[in-house]
C-alpha cells in the first residue's frame, strides 16, 4: 500500500480520503463529535464507495 501511495498519486488521494471519511465516522459513531443519524448513514455511504474504489485499483494492479 505504501509503494503504492508513493507512486500513484490518484490511488493516494483515495487512499487518504477513505482515511478521512473513516474517521469521521469513528468520531460520530463514538459521540467524540454528535452527528444526526442522517449525516452518520452518508459518511458511511461515502467510505463504501471510497472502499470500493481503493479495492478495484488494487485488484486491477
Amino acid at each position: 500500500m505504501h509503494d503504492l501511495c508513493a507512486s500513484d498519486a490518484h490511488f493516494s488521494k483515495l487512499f487518504e480520503e477513505y482515511h478521512t471519511v473513516n474517521r469521521a465516522v469513528h468520531t460520530a459513531e463514538t459521540d467524540v463529535k454528535p452527528t444526526s443519524d442522517d449525516h452518520i448513514s452518508d459518511l458511511r455511504k461515502e467510505r463504501m464507495r471510497l472502499k470500493d474504489k481503493i479495492h478495484a485499483q488494487l485488484t486491477d494492479k
